[in-house]
């Protein structure tokens, strides 16, 4: 069976993320895999990890390796939300600490939208359905 899941690689803060989405979307965290002695990865980090948010599965890990690219705009977490006060709440909660690329608007495609990138790097797209 093929599926297509997405892959969210950081630097370290793989944990703390998973929880932060699980902790905003409701959801559940369904396996972790850590690092462990005389692994190539920092003891204890992720090496992979699998978590649920609004049914949506979604991978994770904590990359060794520094790269020269990160989380880009181009390529975002589209989220259909079906209350105006949800709405409110997700575009603030995800944006602190993160930025605003399209606050909070009616943008003519969505009465209610915005798009915003977390503190982690990530960018939502938040669409009142």
């Amino acid at each position: 069976m093929t599926r297509i899941r997405p892959f969210l690689m950081f630097e370290g803060r793989a944990e703390e993320a998973m929880t932060f989405y699980v902790a905003q979307f409701g959801g559940r965290v369904v396996d972790v895999v850590r690092y462990g002695p005389g692994q190539p990865g920092p003891e204890g980090t992720v090496m992979k990890a699998l978590f649920e948010i609004a049914g949506q599965q979604v991978m994770c890990s904590d990359s060794f390796v520094k790269h020269a690219f990160t989380f880009t705009p181009s390529l975002s977490m589209f989220v259909d939300v079906g209350d105006a006060a949800e709405i409110e709440r997700l575009a603030g909660a995800l944006a602190e600490g993160g930025g605003v690329l399209m606050p909070l608007g009616d943008y003519g495609f969505s009465k209610r939208f915005a798009w915003v990138a977390d503190r982690f790097g990530v960018s939502w797209q938040l669409n009142l359905a």
